[in-house]
């Protein structure tokens, strides 16, 4: 008998049911599910196109784009503590510099642009030139970020982000059917996630994912691996840049903007699966993992439940992620199981056909 004469409607069952509780893209996308039901139960009216829109895809544009640069980052093997910090300093720059003048806007994104490919650059070189551990890199980026913003304008942002600079933030394609507006924001989101699925599908891609799991042998190889590194934090920082254009396009200059998103980002990652060592999880895991902390906050809006709350559940979230990665996987023994009682079927040897049964030793 063959294992896969023993793929029933029962194996196919147990298959699934070890990818919904494996860790990894399944699992969080079922719960994605669980929670939108309860949503849903509470606020029937939110279970409308519209609604579903405006009030969870949009805001959740920023912090999926976000995610994703965090994630090349992370499986890699290293870590980006000043994505918030960045995201911050963006928005401020990009209003003082802009004054509400739309005719600034393209040189300022410009700008922006560069300032992201800049701060990406230094964290990379660093890390992978210095040997610098990412941690405590890009721990004093935040900082220095953080406080030359302060430094700059006295604790008090000022300036006007001009209408142009906000259109992708916070308009869309309008009259599209059931929706009512396609916002660009959620466009951006599509476009970005699928040309982040592609790159992992590319040389380079299984590159950076091998050097998470192991550099010295990818450096035996021939791959250098510091280029490889540098590479993945320019793509954060520039990833991080167009979340700074969404998010401060949507919401606007305030004092508080940027604040914690890099724990937001690191959470969203690790409740998609990736593992914090590197080399292991996917893109889409990455962009399920926000999704599903953005629909946590939805649901701790419609129990009242205050924002402040949320970087005590987001603290909860990588503990709980990271204690539950350092755990056998559950698809894993679900399957090693299974495999078990195939094999033993294959190497059990047939009944006899007819006969007295014969004694066994």
């Amino acid at each position: 008998m063959t294992r896969s004469s023993t793929t029933g409607p029962s194996g196919r069952a147990t298959e699934v049911l070890a990818r919904l509780l494996g860790g990894g893209s399944g699992t969080v996308f079922a719960l994605i599910v669980v929670i939108f039901a309860f949503v849903f139960v509470m606020n029937p009216s939110f279970a409308q196109p519209r609604t579903m829109v405006a009030f969870f895809l949009l805001p959740a544009a920023g912090v999926v784009v976000l995610a994703i640069g965090q994630y090349f980052v992370i499986v890699s093997g290293e870590l980006d503590l000043s994505v918030g910090s960045l995201v911050g300093a963006q928005v401020v720059i990009a209003a003082r510099l802009l004054e509400g003048d739309d005719s600034r806007t393209f040189g300022v994104l410009a700008l922006m642009v560069g300032f992201g490919a800049l701060v990406g650059l230094v964290n990379g070189l660093v890390v992978t030139l210095l040997r610098v551990p990412s941690i405590i890199t890009t721990l004093g980026m935040m900082l220095i970020l953080f406080g030359a913003i302060r430094l700059w304008t006295g604790g008090a942002p000022t300036g006007e982000l001009s209408t142009r600079f906000r259109i992708l933030g916070r308009d869309g394609i309008s009259d599209v059917p059931v929706i009512g507006q396609l916002p660009w924001a959620v466009l951006v989101l599509v476009v970005v996630g699928a040309l982040a699925v592609w790159v992992m599908r590319t040389p380079y891609g299984r590159t950076l994912m091998a050097v998470g799991d192991n550099d010295v042998t990818v450096r035996f190889s021939g791959a250098r691996v510091w280029q490889i590194r540098t590479a993945a934090f320019v793509a954060c920082s520039l990833l991080t840049t167009l979340a700074a254009i969404l998010i401060g396009g949507r919401s606007g200059l305030t004092a508080q903007v940027g604040q914690g998103l890099e724990f937001t980002a690191i959470t969203a990652v690790v409740l998609g699966g990736i593992v914090l060592g590197g080399g292991r999880g996917t893109v889409v895991g990455a962009i399920g993992g926000a999704l599903a902390l953005q629909a946590l906050f939805v649901l701790f809006n419609q129990f009242g439940m205050p924002s402040t709350l949320n970087p005590a559940v987001q603290g909860l979230i990588i503990i709980a992620a990271v204690a539950y990665a350092a755990r056998p996987r559950t698809g894993s023994s679900f399957r090693l199981l299974r495999r078990g009682r195939d094999d033993q079927r294959d190497t059990q040897p047939a009944p006899p056909t007819g006969g007295a049964p014969t004694r066994r030793d």
